[in-house]
């Protein structure tokens, strides 16, 4: 099995997943949302990638499943084992994986840029990283990962997840129409819409980034002179202003992991500072097992974003009722691979085995 990952040149997760599909004999190409490119070729897609760090060698090329093509992609080979991760993967580094030995090969048809002549595949693309892009670099991306869903190469999460889980709006929405219990929220696009908004809320609420992760822009506005001034600035820079009433949850959340149709576990994290439970905003982690209730919150708010891996916040108020906060299309699992003193990575890999087999 061939696994395209996108992630970032320094991704820990990467180099991860990379030692655990080694362990199991697979193969890992880390690839490049920048370097996406897409064509419509003698009445079909073509995909390509183009130049990376680590390239196989000239003529060697890989080609996604289905009538599709790709440029040069680098790839590993085997990863030593490591230790279970803490919060920074101090505890266990793996190795940045190595090119494979040069060797020749026929070339690439010459006649398209994007390289028709290949060999190899690539079984999936695993998104790891969604970097910053502007307005039509980002539908560009993802236009591509879909049309290469469509293709045949199964992408995790799939485009249309990402695209809600990314979006806090519709992933709220969504998750409200399937019956889950979410806060109450509003959003809009203007100091005054906000204004009214942070009253008929209650006067106390979390300002998130509409897109955004670990924590990073949020805030609480519980004074309406701070209100003024926090929604004025986001409208001035052209943001969208998602407001959702506070929670008063005690200084703690449970965050469940999901992998297809099975809870893998869970771990409360903890705030030390502020209300901001994130491991990424130092916040602590430990292990906790889902309830029953907990564990169908879960599968149900990952199954209302059509996510095949994700991170499912919940988050109980005082008296204990619960709330989905937020569905992670993207998860990390460093603190929660350590607490649970598990390999996500190597389930993960076992998990896209047994799918490519059937």
């Amino acid at each position: 099995m061939h696994l395209g990952i996108l992630a970032d040149e320094t991704s820990w997760y990467f180099r991860d997943i990379a030692r655990a599909a080694g362990d199991g004999g697979h193969r890992c190409s880390r690839l490049e949302f920048a370097q996406l490119a897409g064509a419509v070729l003698g009445g079909r897609d073509a995909f390509g990638v183009d130049s990376c760090p680590l390239s196989l060698a000239s003529g060697e090329r890989v080609r996604v499943r289905g009538p599709i093509a790709s440029q040069n992609i680098p790839s590993t080979g085997r990863q030593s084992p490591g230790r279970i991760p803490n919060d920074r993967g101090s505890e266990r580094s793996p190795p940045h994986p190595d090119p494979l030995p040069r060797s020749g090969g026929e070339g690439a048809a010459q006649n398209s840029p994007l390289h028709e002549a290949v060999v190899g595949a690539i079984d999936y693309v695993l998104v790891r990283s969604m970097p910053f892009g502007s307005l039509e670099q980002v539908v560009f991306r993802m236009d591509v990962l879909a049309r290469l869903e469509a293709a045949g190469t199964p992408v995790i999460n799939p485009p249309k997840s990402l695209e809600c889980a990314i979006d806090k709006y519709l992933t709220t929405s969504r998750l409200a129409a399937g019956g889950l219990p979410v806060p109450e929220t509003a959003v809009c696009q203007t100091t005054e819409q906000a204004l009214a908004a942070w009253e008929q809320l209650g006067r106390d609420v979390v300002v998130k980034p509409l897109f955004g992760a670990e924590g990073r822009g949020i805030v609480r506005v519980n004074d309406a002179d701070i209100g003024w001034r926090v929604f004025s600035t986001l409208e001035r820079i052209g943001a969208v202003l998602y407001l959702q009433r506070f929670i008063d949850h005690g200084g703690s959340d449970v965050r469940i992991l999901v992998l297809g149709d099975r809870v893998l576990g869970g771990m409360r994290r903890v705030a030390t500072t502020g209300f901001r439970t994130n491991v990424s905003q130092q916040g602590h982690a430990e292990r906790h097992t889902p309830t029953d209730h907990e564990a169908s919150l879960a599968l149900r708010a990952v199954a209302a974003t059509g996510a095949k891996f994700a991170g499912v916040d919940l988050l109980y108020d005082r008296d204990g009722r619960c709330y989905v906060i937020e569905v992670n299309g993207v998860p990390g699992w460093k603190a929660f691979a350590r607490v649970n003193q598990m390999d996500v990575a190597a389930v993960f890999v076992e998990w896209l085995t047994e799918d490519a087999q059937g």
